[in-house]
């Protein structure tokens, strides 16, 4: 075999498995979800109030709306939450929606505080007696999502717990007088 050959040899491989690599990745890109199958933005202040009666503002601390809760949840679940996730995510916003209107005549955005509790609170009991393991309950994923997206927030990580950005030594008996958790 001539030099010449050799380097033409060399080169067709590894051009080709650069440039077929690309080829066979890009089959590794998810598909993009369908508009029915995701968040929206007008989601958003339905997800925040959901949000706020889950965990309110308190005269300790400002509750899950001030945290953005509803951008927050239509971010987790249009990009981590598998198709089958979502749509259960999505109906149950539906149901949330159409039992607001059922019970009370009323759009849930525009009812009392109490009657926002009322109602969440029912889907908590079905929540709590929902025992699939193959699908997660609607409000249970809500119930998540409003605790995590609110601690990991900067308010709720400043002002719902004792934030300290570089922790001291660890001491393993300390008294408790009831403060909030910390969080560094």
């Amino acid at each position: 075999m001539e030099r010449r050959d050799a380097l033409k040899l060399t080169a067709t491989i590894l051009g080709g498995s650069i440039i077929g690599s690309q080829f066979f990745l890009s089959g590794c890109v998810a598909p993009p979800k369908k508009r029915s199958e995701m968040v929206t933005d007008g989601d958003v202040p339905f997800l925040d109030e959901i949000g706020e009666t889950i965990l309110p503002d308190t005269d300790e601390s400002p509750g899950a709306k001030a945290a953005h809760i509803g951008a927050f949840m239509k971010t987790i679940v249009n990009d981590c939450y598998s198709e089958d996730e979502t749509l259960i995510f999505i109906d149950g916003l539906d149901r949330v929606e159409e039992k607001s209107m059922d019970q009370f005549g009323e759009s849930f955005l525009s009812l009392s505080k109490e009657k926002k509790l009322n109602l969440l609170t029912q889907f908590d009991k079905e929540a709590k007696k929902h025992r699939s393991l193959e699908e997660p309950h609607f409000f249970t994923m809500l119930k998540e999502l409003t605790v995590w997206g609110y601690f990991t927030s900067e308010i709720g990580a400043t002002e719902a717990l004792r934030y300290n950005p570089v922790p001291g030594r660890f001491e393993g008996c300390i008294p408790y007088n009831g403060e909030s958790a910390w969080i560094s």
